[in-house]
């Protein structure tokens, strides 16, 4: 079979034009980045459309180094949809630099599964991610000189909370010094760098309904405290504007196109283990704007993506989903039943069965939030039928809907089995009303025990000295009604990567609070997660080439 970067470069895509008027969108609102690239302005969303929507949730039992493919049944679902005559579009979180140079190679799907020009979408696409980068350093250089310029008049910062990101893996930027070499050069300080995705900013875009609550949100990123104890922010700074003009184009969401012409919107690209790990709300809304169907994703394992886009997402958008999809594989399940990950391409029923758990407890707690739910077996050409058969089972018994997904060999063909069922499941059996894992009202305390307890299966939570400090911080700001975020391993219910499978009766460590003002989230980090990722031994970028202006090494 032809790689990845074979297959997208043999389609012959269509204009953008053509992609945004099967949607019925208006030619003059197009903003055309190059001929199969497009943004479209966000003051398009219908409200009333969008109401009318049916939203398709896509997720996965826990990460595994092998992958999962949710990406790939995600495109591929949304081509079995259309091939069945429901107008679908996919809304797709962008890549980021970090893992397509680092392990994965890209993030587009796969296969005859992807979102396309591929190669566009996996390097800088149009720019949103830089836009990201560059606000958030913009207020990182301001803050600087603001300390700077008023290092002599007492109007400085008792503790600085603001750090930096770049969209590249460099664990030797976790933490750094600032301001050596004479006065001249700064305060000398402690810094530190994390991921481009982990940016509040990234969040911010993501969460925003439009420019001007961008600009809100904007002006409420907690910065630091004063001497005096008082929180110092952006808008203390008066930058707010420069910061949103910064962003003004990276708001509106991007528009592109499947293997078979699906219209596919992807922007922003939080991740789910240090973030909340969804696209733009603003892209999912101008795809249900726009189509009967739509199908999102949502990062990793559904311990850590579903429970944020419901608890976040949702809850803030006001978005209900009519299903979800949760995908697994052989191999996955393989992999949590202990069985060695050089060793998971083989036949081996009982290692299989072993890791079924993991699915199960996946699927339990799917239920808790009133998901209707489809198990989508992501297909590969090594699978045994006789596996395939117990997956099947299995699901039978916990009555949920089973259904083969070979879209990465056949595209939209080999999807239309998952597509029947998950249209007949919509039509007969939709999702109750979402019931959400804690209050609005409960204490950041409680809702991420609730959470560690009832999702992921913790015995107890221990919060570090420093996590204490910043929640009475927190309760004093009186923004504890803010959802949580759990910045947790995505190979684990627990926070140590390694106990794959089900694990229950753990501990799990809270070593800081991170306060979101103006994403309007409490990120809470646990174990040894950390928010600038290292690259691996070998890392992608040693296979990544171009030749006579063909890039190789995409995927």
């Amino acid at each position: 079979m032809k790689t990845d970067i074979e297959i997208a470069r043999s389609i012959e895509l269509h204009k953008i034009n053509e992609i945004a008027g099967q949607l019925g969108i208006p030619e003059d609102e197009i903003r055309n980045y190059g001929p199969y690239i497009a943004k479209i302005p966000e003051k398009l969303i219908d409200k009333e459309k969008l109401q009318r929507s049916r939203l398709i949730l896509v997720t996965s039992i826990s990460s595994t180094k092998a992958g999962i493919g949710k990406t790939t049944v995600s495109v591929g679902l949304s081509l079995g949809l259309n091939r069945i005559g429901r107008k679908t579009t996919v809304a797709l979180r962008e890549p980021s630099l970090g893992p397509c140079f680092g392990m994965k190679g890209g993030a587009a799907g796969g296969g005859y599964a992807q979102v396309l020009p591929m190669e566009d979408i996996n390097l800088h696409f149009t720019g949103d991610f830089h836009a990201v980068t560059s606000a958030h350093n913009m207020i990182t250089a301001l803050l600087d000189n603001y300390l700077y310029q008023n290092r002599s008049t007492g109007r400085g910062l008792k503790e600085v909370l603001w750090k930096r990101v770049l969209d590249v893996n460099d664990r030797s930027l976790r933490k750094i010094v600032t301001g050596l070499g004479g006065a001249g050069n700064g305060i000398p300080g402690e810094s530190g760098f994390d991921i481009t995705p982990a940016s509040e900013i990234m969040a911010i875009l993501c969460l925003s309904t439009g420019l001007k609550d961008l600009r809100r949100r904007i002006e409420n990123i907690l910065l630091g405290f004063t001497y005096e104890g008082k929180p110092f922010t952006v808008r203390d700074l008066g930058v707010a504007g420069a910061i949103t003009v910064l962003l003004k184009d990276a708001i509106h969401p991007n528009l592109v196109q499947t293997t078979e012409h699906t219209p596919a919107f992807v922007h922003g690209g939080p991740f789910a283990n240090i973030a909340h790990g969804c696209n733009s709300v603003l892209a999912t809304r101008m795809a249900m704007t726009f189509s009967d169907y739509v199908v999102t994703e949502a990062g990793f394992g559904a311990d850590l993506g579903a429970e944020k886009f419901f608890n976040i997402k949702c809850r803030k958008a006001g978005l209900q989903p009519c299903l979800t999809v949760i995908v697994t594989t052989a191999q996955g399940l393989k992999m949590h039943g202990g069985v060695e990950p050089d060793k998971i391409k083989e036949p081996n029923e009982a290692g299989l069965v072993a890791g079924l758990p993991n699915l199960g407890k996946h699927i339990r707690n799917l239920k808790s939030f009133g998901q209707n739910i489809v198990v989508a077996f992501n297909k590969y050409s090594y699978d045994a039928e006789d596996e395939i058969e117990t997956v099947r089972n299995y699901c039978k018994r916990l009555k949920v809907g089973f259904a083969v997904n070979n879209a990465y060999m056949q595209g939209g063909a080999g999807a239309e089995e998952l597509a029947a069922l998950v249209a007949d499941t919509i039509d007969k059996e939709p999702s109750l009303p979402l019931q959400f894992t804690y209050r609005d009202g409960d204490s950041i305390e409680d809702k991420i025990d609730k959470v560690a307890k009832g999702i992921y299966g913790a015995r107890q939570v221990i919060f570090s000295t420093r996590a204490l400090k910043m929640l009475s911080l927190v309760d004093k700001m009186g923004i504890s009604h803010y959802p949580v975020c759990i910045a947790k391993t995505q190979y684990s219910f627990s926070g140590d990567p390694k106990a794959y499978g089900v694990v229950d009766g753990f501990d799990l460590d809270i070593k800081d609070i991170i306060i979101n003002n103006g994403s309007e989230m409490i990120v809470a980090v646990a174990g040894d997660m950390m928010r600038m990722p290292g690259l691996p031994k070998e890392p992608q970028a040693t296979k990544i080439d171009i030749t006579d202006g063909i890039i190789e090494g995409l995927s």
